[in-house]
């Protein structure tokens, strides 16, 4: 279904909030992927782009077409949301949750994913915050440079440079797994 994504902001502003699962449904996997990618962790992803929703729900009065575009305001919520929560997380071990059962087929599947997504969850650390944060919203958010430049305050050129620099400095084999795991989603 095709609609006019302003048309659906204003007739939220006026307190018509049924459209506003147009708006959910078209930006929700993109805001997951981008908490997913930066704590690695399901369900905090999960909790967090809850949280970002309901903010973005509760604050429709304050976007404002004029300063940007509405991906980049739910980004910046987002971003704010993803700060807050590592301000308030506590230095606790990371336990993860046991996961559904599966079946036999998809274990070796499963591995293997998961030991990817670890080379990619270790490489990604040892790049600055900067590094990182251009490539996973390039890569795996999918974003413009535009849109990139909205959400970071700096220069479409500047970013550019800056994920063609960190693109170079990874090897064949990370390329590899980035592409991977890209086709994997």
């Amino acid at each position: 279904m095709e609609y006019n994504e302003l048309d659906v902001i204003q007739s939220c502003q006026q307190e018509n909030y049924d459209q506003f699962g147009l708006l959910y449904d078209n930006y929700i996997k993109k805001i997951y992927d981008y908490l997913f990618f930066r704590t690695f962790h399901k369900e905090t992803a999960e909790d967090l782009t809850s949280l970002v929703f309901t903010k973005a729900l509760e604050n429709i009065h304050q976007y404002n077409k004029t300063k940007g575009s509405f991906s980049s305001w739910l980004y910046q919520i987002a971003k704010n949301t993803l700060i807050d929560n590592t301000r308030l997380k506590k230095a606790t071990e990371n336990l993860d949750m046991a996961e559904h059962v599966a079946s036999k087929e998809n274990i070796e599947r499963e591995i293997s994913s998961k030991m990817e997504l670890q080379k990619v969850q270790e490489y990604l650390k040892t790049l600055s915050e900067d590094q990182r944060d251009i490539v996973v919203m390039r890569v795996w958010d999918g974003l413009s440079y535009k849109e990139m430049s909205e959400i970071t305050g700096k220069s479409e050129a500047a970013l550019k440079m800056s994920f063609s620099r960190t693109v170079e400095k990874m090897s064949g084999e990370f390329i590899a797994i980035l592409i991977l795991l890209s086709l994997l989603k």
